[in-house]
């Protein structure tokens, strides 16, 4: 389960033995930089919250951090599914939750990190999930394979506009289970959503920036990616099934290049539309994590920001 060299120190005691710190916020904002250097100075272990590194093989398109970058501090969670794997938050939750167990009694920080909003706060939370009826779901799922995601998420979005908003256009799987629920439950999505009751004490800091400067960052990351080999990297990712991981397949980036490999895109319009929807998923994050009022929020652009989080860890402990 962890990935990652060595223990590192026992943390000093600003933070209680029995808590997790989340890092959250949007994409490109800076989680996983100050996630690390709170790790060294903390003893900590990170446990991934983005639900697209969770897959093996996925590496440059969700800027998961190499082996080096990690700098000894171990993280758990990543790599753990194939790219056929369908995303489960209810395995994940039962995953995170045991290393994240693990972790504080070996007398350690458990550093929760990602910007999967579901994935943090079914994690954080006492949270249990509305059940599954298989009839009404493979009905849902031909649906889908019919008609494709569009008229399913136009549908979620007529039921529940707050789901809708939540969730990616493309991301069918998710449109199916919202739809799933709300027949179930005669109750919007979002309604079937337990009142936030906590599982762990945890203290969350938000990572964010204005618009303007995260826009700009998120333009530079893309140009990144394609510069370190993402094209190359889905090729490689055909061989082992990325058409058919019905997540994985989804996931910002590798959509917009398997859309280019069909030639549906050239180069350029693959770049841009993979900047246009990473945008749009930053609005749905800070949406989605915006309206937790526990959370607080830091400048991802403060030269400060390790000691800013500092504050905010001993401000917790009273």
């Amino acid at each position: 389960m962890t990935n990652g060299r060595g223990t590192g120190p026992r943390r000093p005691p600003t933070i209680r033995p029995d808590r997790v710190v989340a890092v959250i916020g949007p994409t490109a904002a800076g989680k996983s930089a100050l996630s690390i250097t709170l790790a060294e100075q903390l003893g900590a272990e990170v446990v991934n919250a983005d639900s697209m590194q969770l897959y093996q093989g996925l590496d440059i398109g969700t800027a998961k951090l190499t082996v080096d970058e990690r700098a000894g501090v171990p993280h758990h969670l990543l790599d753990i599914w194939p790219v056929t794997a369908p995303a489960s938050v209810a395995e994940y939750q039962r995953l995170a939750r045991a290393a994240i167990d693990d972790i504080l009694r070996r007398g350690r920080l458990p550093l929760l990190v990602g910007g999967s909003g579901l994935y943090v706060r079914a994690v954080l939370e006492k949270f249990d999930f509305p059940g599954t009826d298989p009839a009404l779901r493979d009905r849902l799922e031909a649906e889908l394979a019919e008609t494709g995601p569009g008229p399913l998420h136009a549908r979620l979005a007529a039921a529940d506009p707050a789901a809708a908003a939540a969730i990616l256009p493309g991301n069918g799987r998710r449109i199916v289970r919202a739809l799933e629920v709300i027949e179930l439950t005669g109750r919007p999505f979002t309604a079937a959503l337990p009142e936030p009751v906590p599982y762990y004490d945890a203290v969350q800091l938000g990572i964010d920036l204005p618009t303007g400067p995260l826009d700009e960052r998120i333009a530079r990351r893309v140009d990144r990616m394609w510069e370190q080999g993402l094209v190359d990297e889905v090729r490689a990712l055909l061989g082992q099934g990325l058409r058919d991981g019905r997540t994985a397949s989804r996931a910002l980036g590798y959509q917009q290049v398997l859309r280019m490999l069909d030639g549906e895109y050239d180069d350029e319009q693959a770049r841009a539309e993979t900047v246009r929807a990473t945008r749009r998923f930053v609005r749905r994050q800070r949406s989605w994590f915006r309206r937790d009022a526990r959370v607080c929020w830091l400048d991802g652009a403060d030269p400060d920001l390790v000691r800013s989080a500092h504050a905010v860890l001993r401000a917790s402990r009273r």
